[in-house]
């Protein structure tokens, strides 16, 4: 553990110093650009000193690194490159081309930075969830505390009411609710009792339960979804080497070009000077300067508008992805409902609806159950004032009983329906329980007065994000939840999805595999809350988070995060994301142009280095202004007050991605 923490601090180090060399660079290229241009030359002296900081702190870092690439492992990459065209520019009398390269690129390459290390990230947020002891039932009966890690299969652990499951087991005695809301997604506590099994880092709710241990720690959920998020994201490596593939040969072609132009100069002229000169203005000339600086151009301006938005990349490669997404995989609970349980519908068997839910929400008043406070939310959004009810006695597992001035009430589910005698075979009754919400009963002694369905219920935005979606291109949505397939059905017709790309009960394994399986036909973007969403956030070729709601799991996982529950955000981060990558199209082929010309322009006519210099500046200029187009997009305004701090935490967590 200790490890971790100083290799955490280390690459934080790293990060920050990256961060103030990027300052540095930028504040030196502005005072040597004042110095130099300045009217009347009252500034002149800080020209070269300040140029001279950028060399250092934009170019120093780059050089270092290209030359331990080369030394170590015989690589010539891009920032050699960078490095040999800023050099060369100052050489040859045009310092200021090589400082605005070497500003940009720092620039670019601490954005960069800013992004490593979230797969860590993420496998340090699922370890704190697990428990670090455990209650072990001994031989003689009696309890004692050990480490979780050192359980083995057939211990017999007992939780007590709000602890967590120390390692997958099987309940061995007593009965009560579960949240497995971490494993899931499920957006209701599962009841559960002897056989059934039970999840590590899942929550029991209330009552005293004894499991039998199944799995040992490293072998539980937990370590599964650690290493499903590992796998997941390295399987993101590919694009990454291709792109260091590209890198080291096309600056190997350009030195080589730059070498053979002066033999072949030298060879027809018979003068090195000349030939050199050639050489260096073919240098200019073919550097990537324009063509390098005009993806973060781009990106920046595109980050930037986002946030503005209330929407959080983690680098311009997840901005890239978005764009060339059609296909999304949607979590249910949290992402496209509320995540908040509801009441969706009352029947009270004797007609009086505001007096059964009166008698309800007092008795309900008494319970910390999310679904206690569904009820009294609903009673209290009618201005029914709860029945005083007293006596109260919480059933774990089961329900609720208490009095009130006409004798015994009671409310929960079958369980307790059928301890009180109470049949619930009325046909309203049995309707309600054949639905796909969770049936509370309210009954008296041995008689059931009604019931009511509580339900997880669609964002407001889901269904009009949804359509954007659709109407932007995306070919295929698809749902992937926990949840029981009735609630998912429901769901999912009410947002217009296709039946057969409704997916429930669905553990992260299965959802990770889901997402394989919809990667064959191309990328796919994949949004999620929880912690059971980690790994499929991961897998995906993007993962976006909900962030106020999300967990931090899923945010370390995630390359996006939303800053408000608007699902519109989604759309319009899309729209943008595809207007960025037009815009890197556009600036890509001119400054490719721009190159060719000049390039052509040294080879077979006398192309004067300045020249060279100035439509390389020129072109570069061009294309920053093309992609600060980006920062004019209309930003969605974010509801940030309704969650300031959480806003606040999301953004730490995506340091450094505005």
């Amino acid at each position: 553990m200790n490890r971790t923490v100083k290799q955490g601090s280390s690459q934080s180090l790293v990060r920050d110093c990256s961060v103030v060399l990027s300052l540095v660079t930028l504040l030196g290229m502005l005072l040597g650009m004042a110095g130099m241009w300045w009217p009347g030359g009252g500034l002149s002296a800080l020209t070269y000193p300040a140029l001279a900081t950028v060399y250092l702190a934009g170019g120093g870092p780059a050089a270092w690194r290209a030359l331990s690439e080369l030394w170590k492992d015989h690589v010539l990459d891009i920032d050699l490159l960078m490095v040999v065209a800023a050099v060369a520019a100052a050489a040859v009398g045009a310092p200021l081309e090589g400082a605005v390269l070497l500003t940009l690129f720092s620039v670019a390459g601490t954005l960069e930075e800013r992004a490593l290390g979230r797969a860590r990230h993420a496998i340090e947020a699922l370890m704190a969830l697990r428990p670090e002891t455990a209650l072990r039932k001994t031989a003689a009966g009696s309890v004692e505390e050990i480490a979780a890690a050192a359980l083995e299969v057939g211990d017999v652990v007992v939780l007590r009411p709000g602890a967590r499951v120390p390692s997958d087991g099987t309940i061995s005695l007593g009965r009560g609710g579960i949240d497995e809301a971490n494993i899931t997604g499920e957006s209701m506590p599962a009841t559960k009792g002897p056989g059934q099994p039970v999840f590590e880092a899942t929550v029991n709710l209330d009552g005293v339960l004894e499991v039998t241990v199944t799995r040992t720690v490293g072998e539980s959920t937990i370590a599964r979804m650690i290493q499903l998020v590992t796998e997941a994201q390295a399987a993101k490596a590919p694009s990454e080497r291709f792109s260091e593939w590209f890198g080291q040969r096309y600056t190997i072609a350009v030195l080589l070009g730059a070498v053979l132009a002066f033999a072949g100069f030298y060879w027809l002229g018979g003068d090195w000077k000349p030939a050199l000169y050639k050489a260096a203005t073919l240098l200019v000339a073919a550097s990537p300067c324009a063509i390098v600086i005009s993806v973060p151009a781009a990106i920046l301006s595109a980050l930037s508008a986002a946030a503005r938005g209330g929407v959080l990349f983690k680098g311009g490669a997840a901005l890239e992805t978005l764009a060339a997404v059609e296909t999304f995989a949607f979590d249910k609970t949290g992402t496209l409902t509320t995540g908040r349980a509801a009441v969706t519908q009352i029947v009270a068997l004797n007609g009086d609806e505001a007096g059964f839910l009166s008698l309800l929400a007092g008795l309900e008043a008494h319970s910390e159950h999310h679904i206690a406070a569904a009820i009294r939310h609903e009673a209290g959004r009618r201005g029914l004032d709860p029945t005083e009810v007293t006596e109260v006695s919480a059933h774990p597992g089961v329900g609720i009983t208490g009095r009130d001035a006409l004798g015994l009430v009671w409310a929960g589910n079958p369980y307790l329906a059928t301890e009180m005698g109470a049949p619930v075979d009325a046909a309203r009754l049995q309707a309600l329980a054949d639905g796909a919400d969770t049936v509370i009963y309210l009954g008296r002694g041995a008689e059931v007065l009604g019931a009511v369905s509580v339900a997880d219920e669609a964002r407001s935005s889901s269904a009009s994000a949804l359509c954007a979606l659709r109407a932007g291109g995306v070919r295929r949505i698809a749902m992937m939840t926990g949840d029981r397939r009735p609630v998912a059905l429901r769901i999912g017709a009410e947002l217009g999805f296709e039946p057969d790309e409704i997916h429930a009960e669905m553990l992260p394994e299965d959802k990770v595999r889901g997402v394989a399986k919809l990667a064959e036909s191309g990328k796919v973007a994949f949004v999620g809350d929880g912690v059971n969403d980690a790994a499929a956030l991961a897998r995906a070729d993007i993962g976006i988070a909900m962030g106020t709601a999300g967990s931090e799991v899923a945010l370390q996982a995630a390359d996006v995060a939303l800053l408000s529950e608007d699902m519109r955000q989604l759309a319009d981060a899309r729209r943008l994301a595809r207007r960025a990558a037009a815009i890197i199209r556009q600036n890509l082929i001119f400054a490719i142009g721009v190159m060719l010309v000049l390039v052509i322009a040294g080879l077979f006519f006398d192309l004067p280095l300045p020249l060279a210099v100035v439509g390389h500046e020129g072109g570069t200029v061009l294309v920053v202004l093309n992609g600060l187009r980006l920062l004019s997009n209309p930003a969605r305004p974010v509801e940030r007050d309704a969650a300031p701090r959480r806003s606040q935490e999301v953004a730490r967590l995506f340091g450094g991605a505005k």
